[in-house]
């Protein structure tokens, strides 16, 4: 025996000693053993930690990394003798039925280990493990593969025509045709091989399609990035325990051998995986000096802060000053962004003429977030259903632009360029914030269909182009004062967002300030055309809504009293003989939702009356366009009723939203005189 080979033997037995693996496979015969059946195959799991391998013996630990096969038939060996000495499986009787699964923990984190379908050359062949990470865009039904099987010689004469002597294991990166067909014949003999179907050992298996996360920023609408780099999809085996542990749209590490799968005349490069991991990236625990500062010189004021924030908002795209209720809108929805399945989420319609302007703003607040989707046209919004492509037949679920933009936003555009059934779909995602795929069992190759149901967890933005709806249809005569005709638009539909908001300032005659801004940005692109853009740029928004967004925050008992407040007192006042209440459940969901994304802006862990305010103007302003004005009686544009130019100005919309606040005071007293909120003055 190879001294060498003895040596390594040696340190497994001691790694699995010391590191509990040992009493693990001691368990795991058990149930083998007390199940009283004869495997062709029995399967077990090793985890083990390289570094700690590495250090009893840099031999084996280099097998393990470079060479994985080769190593586990050390193990394999090393787990055969411990069966026998033990008596652990009494029906086990040749090694070559133990197959073993080396789980690595981790990976040396250097660039030779990580993969990169980007990166050339793509050694696909080495047959050796590799680190690689990705977004899940689709995702196969299980379907089962042989893990092994029982071969036997058919010449009776010969030693292997019983026992267990011909096993055949899958390998990674192997077909099925690799681990069972008729061809085999017998080493000894050379006579033909014919398989005992008793014996044949089934698993699941599933077939992923994973990109580079990178891929993300070339669905953005925008971006500052003017590099250029190739990316494609790769395709990802998960099998047995490793099923359905992934899901669409998530993104994880995961750890695997490259191989090459022939498909007909098509060869696909994939990654056998044996270890998966979802990966969550931390955000920055800082915002920038000139963020704090601002903070700082505003701080008398909890309005103040996030007043200016909008403001001074997307320069880059619109002249400071512009669009104040749309930008404060925008900010406050991108900090209302995580992956929790109960999230607090905030949807965006914005009713506009400046269609060309307003696309350029949400695009540009795209790019803030590392998930800021813009769909495009040729593809679907929501997964869809097609047959695998690597020759299964089965079905693969094709996660849509809303899935790819979990946890952040996804922008659809113009909402009244689709088609009916795609405004119905996207009313019941907006109400459900899940999703149904049917699988029809005939045509994929299962006995049953299947219904999948996958979540949606992010924030939608769309508009409506006033104009162009307007000349589809004949405008209703019976409208209320401050309500808004939003075309074609079904009325469920347009209640499903959490805020409608109308661009009337400017209005739809562009305003010098914005026509100037246009003219100079298109004459000098690269152009810094105010010294705010200077003071406050791109990277440090990205940073701050990353910062921000990652606040946890909690309502106050005198911010809840007041939302509570203003929601029953509306519920009483919006309601008709007819319908009842016009004011949907969701709409106390949404006021949270606001009151929380304030509080986030304006980097406060605790939601105050001041965000309360802010929260129930913006959504009483969106109420009174769906639904018309009601006994609160708000300004048209009621955050910011002025501009704000100086000092002066925002001392002047203090005042204004502290007599905002009253009357909301006054509101909740006469229409919901059961509720206790802090009618204290100053």
């Amino acid at each position: 025996m190879d001294p060498e080979m003895q040596k390594m033997r040696e340190v497994v037995l001691v790694y699995l000693d010391r590191s509990g693996g040992l009493q693990k496979f001691v368990h795991d015969c058990k149930k083998y053993n007390d199940s009283n059946q004869s495997y062709a195959v029995y399967r077990f799991i090793i985890s083990i930690n390289p570094s700690d391998i590495a250090e009893l013996d840099a031999t084996l630990g280099n097998y393990i990394l470079h060479n994985p096969l080769q190593a586990a038939q050390i193990f394999q060996s090393v787990c055969f003798v411990a069966v026998k000495t033990l008596s652990l499986i009494e029906q086990l009787q040749t090694e070559a039925q133990i197959s073993i699964l080396l789980k690595p923990t981790h990976l040396p984190p250097l660039p030779s280990y990580v993969l990169s379908l980007s990166a050339y050359p793509f050694n696909y062949t080495s047959q050796r493990l590799y680190m690689s990470e990705g977004i899940v865009i689709a995702m196969g039904t299980v379907t089962k593969y042989t893990q092994g099987a029982r071969f036997l010689c058919t010449e009776e004469t010969c030693p292997f025509s019983e026992g267990f002597r011909c096993i055949r294991v899958h390998c990674p990166g192997a077909t099925e045709s690799a681990t069972v067909r008729t061809d085999f014949v017998c080493s000894l003999c050379s006579s033909p091989l014919q398989e005992d179907m008793k014996f044949r050992v089934l698993g699941d298996k599933q077939i992923v399609e994973m990109i580079d996360a990178k891929i993300l920023n070339a669905l953005k609408g925008y971006s500052n990035d003017k590099s250029h780099f190739r990316i494609q999809a790769f395709t990802v085996f998960l099998r047995d325990e490793l099923a359905n542990k992934m899901t669409i749209g998530n993104h994880y590490r995961i750890i695997g051998i490259p191989a090459c799968v022939q498909n007909g005349l098509q060869t696909t490069a994939c990654l056998e995986v044996n270890s998966v991991q979802l990966y969550k990236p931390n955000g920055p625990s800082f915002v920038s000096d000139n963020f704090k500062y601002l903070l700082s010189l505003t701080s008398s004021s909890c309005w103040r802060f996030t007043a200016v924030l909008a403001n001074i908002f997307a320069s880059q795209v619109v002249p400071p000053g512009t669009y104040n209720t749309l930008k404060l809108a925008i900010l406050l929805s991108l900090v209302q962004t995580c992956e929790k399945e109960n999230a607090d989420y905030l949807d965006l319609l914005i009713v506009t003429c400046d269609t060309l302007v307003i696309d350029r703003l949400l695009n540009y607040s795209l790019c803030l977030l590392p998930r800021g989707i813009r769909h495009p046209p040729s593809s679907e919004i929501f997964p869809s259903v097609s047959k695998d492509k690597h020759g299964t037949g089965s079905a693969s679920i094709q996660a849509g632009s809303a899935v790819l933009a979990k946890g952040g936003i996804c922008y659809i555009g113009d909402l009244s360029s689709y088609k009916k059934d795609k405004l119905e779909l996207l009313q019941s995602v907006l109400e459900s914030r899940t999703t149904t795929v049917f699988i029809p069992g005939k045509k994929y190759g299962e006995e049953a269909d299947q219904q999948v149901t996958i979540s949606v967890q992010t924030n939608f933005w769309s508009f409506v182009d006033v104009d162009s709806s307007s000349k589809k249809h004949i405008q209703k005569e019976n409208f209320l004062i401050g309500q808004m005709d939003v075309g074609l638009i079904p009325v469920n539909l347009v209640d499903g967002f959490g805020l409608l908001i109308y661009n009337e300032l400017p209005s739809c005659r562009l305003s010098s300030p914005v026509v100037h801004h246009i003219l100079k940005r298109a004459i000098n692109p690269e152009a810094m055309l105010y010294k705010v853009s200077q003071q406050f740029r791109t990277q440090d928004y990205e940073e701050f809504i990353l910062f921000a967004r990652n606040l946890h925050v909690e309502l106050s008992s005198e911010a809840e009293s007041l939302i509570q407040g203003y929601y029953l007192a509306s519920r009483r006042v919006r309601r008709d003989s007819i319908h009842g209440s016009t004011l949907s459940a969701s709409a106390l969901k949404i006021l949270i939702s606001l009151s929380k994304a304030h509080a986030k802006l304006s980097l406060r862990q605790t939601v105050l009356e001041e965000d309360a305010v802010i929260a129930i103007l913006l959504l009483e302003s969106s109420l009174t366009l769906k639904h018309g004005t009601s006994a609160l009686c708000v300004a048209p544009n009621p955050v910011f009723p002025f501009d704000l130019s100086d000092e002066n100005s925002l001392q002047q919309r203090d005042i204004y939203l502290m007599q905002c606040h009253h009357q909301l005071l006054k509101f909740t007293a006469a229409y919901s005189p059961g509720i206790h909120v802090n009618t204290n003055e100053e």
